[in-house]
């Protein structure tokens, strides 16, 4: 049951607000130009006010200039990022859940290649880079650089100096 909501041009409920003032289902958000800033728009769904799945942002003209993933609001999994000539990066992330006050991370050892420690920490609710990044010339495509992470920890930080051992 929303309290308020708007209607799409289909007919669609848009921009649900519940009865204990929690955003759900789908939404598109607009963000005028300010201040020097582009502005934006961007579509995609709400759990219980926390944004949840794929979401869109568009610049004003209806170009895309992000597709984002989330879990419990935050950032999770792959997102790509464009310009007009095409992606510029890919980033991905793992999102710890902010309903547990504490998670188990798996932390890389420094000193000793592919041993992980378990290890026990506050969760505030935020995203760790995880996985791999990839950077691109959105002319033509090729990869510029990429850049591995581990639980926020870029994997070997000499490899962007062309070092490849860790």
């Amino acid at each position: 049951q929303c309290k308020t909501f708007t209607l799409s041009d289909k007919g669609d409920t848009l921009n649900c607000i519940d009865k204990k003032n929690k955003k759900q289902g789908k939404w598109i958000e607009r963000t005028e130009a300010l201040r020097g800033n582009s502005g934006f728009e961007e579509e995609g769904q709400y759990i219980n006010n926390r944004r949840e799945g794929l979401w869109r942002k568009y610049n004003l003209q209806g170009d895309v200039l992000a597709m984002e993933n989330y879990k419990w609001g935050l950032l999770n999994g792959v997102c790509q990022y464009f310009t007009i000539d095409g992606m510029e990066h890919e980033e991905r992330w793992k999102a710890l859940d902010p309903d547990k006050e504490y998670d188990t991370i798996d932390v890389p050892d420094l000193y000793v290649p592919d041993v992980y420690k378990k290890v026990i920490i506050k969760n505030e609710g935020y995203s760790l880079k995880h996985g791999k990044w990839t950077f691109y010339d959105p002319r033509t495509g090729f990869i510029l650089k990429t850049e591995s992470y581990m639980m926020d920890s870029l994997e070997n930080p000499l490899e962007i100096f062309g070092i490849k051992s860790k």
